[in-house]
């Protein structure tokens, strides 16, 4: 189901500083220069652990690299995995659709209201949903809708 993920000498560097930092293990690490920030994905039941009490581990993470630090629980399960990673509690529903050509797309239902935040600034959210929906399920295009009206991305 995932493909292997190849890492880059900087970013074992950095899964290793966020270990001893944070005493999580991740098990990934995007470096995405784009939005000019880090993306650590950790096993499911980490977060915590990875957040540290008030925020502190990720703080000192992100003073030690002088970028923003972002957190993202692994699930094999790719609908589950896109919930986590654009906020379970504003997500409705994911839907994973096999398109005739054989190429995969994954349709988020969210809130109208709540649309905007989890789309994000200049839709950074869906930018990383795309990313690693991609990385690690081989889904091509992530749809974030809301029931009254549809917007591609």
């Amino acid at each position: 189901m995932t493909q292997s993920i190849k890492l880059s000498t900087d970013q074992m560097r950095l899964m290793s500083l966020f270990q001893n930092v944070t005493g999580a293990t991740a098990r990934d690490c995007i470096e995405d220069e784009k939005q000019d920030r880090i993306i650590f994905v950790v096993n499911s039941g980490k977060m915590g652990l990875a957040i540290g009490k008030g925020g502190m581990h990720i703080k000192s993470l992100q003073n030690i690299i002088k970028r923003n630090v972002e957190l993202v629980e692994f699930d094999e399960d790719p609908s589950k995995f896109l919930t986590n990673l654009l906020n379970p509690k504003l997500v409705s529903e994911v839907k994973i659709n096999t398109r005739p050509d054989g190429s995969k797309q994954a349709i988020v239902l969210v809130d109208p209201r709540k649309k905007g935040i989890v789309v994000g600034r200049e839709g950074r959210n869906a930018e990383k949903a795309r990313l690693l929906a991609k990385r690690y399920f081989n889904i091509t295009n992530v749809l974030i809708n809301s029931p009254e009206r549809t917007m591609e991305m």
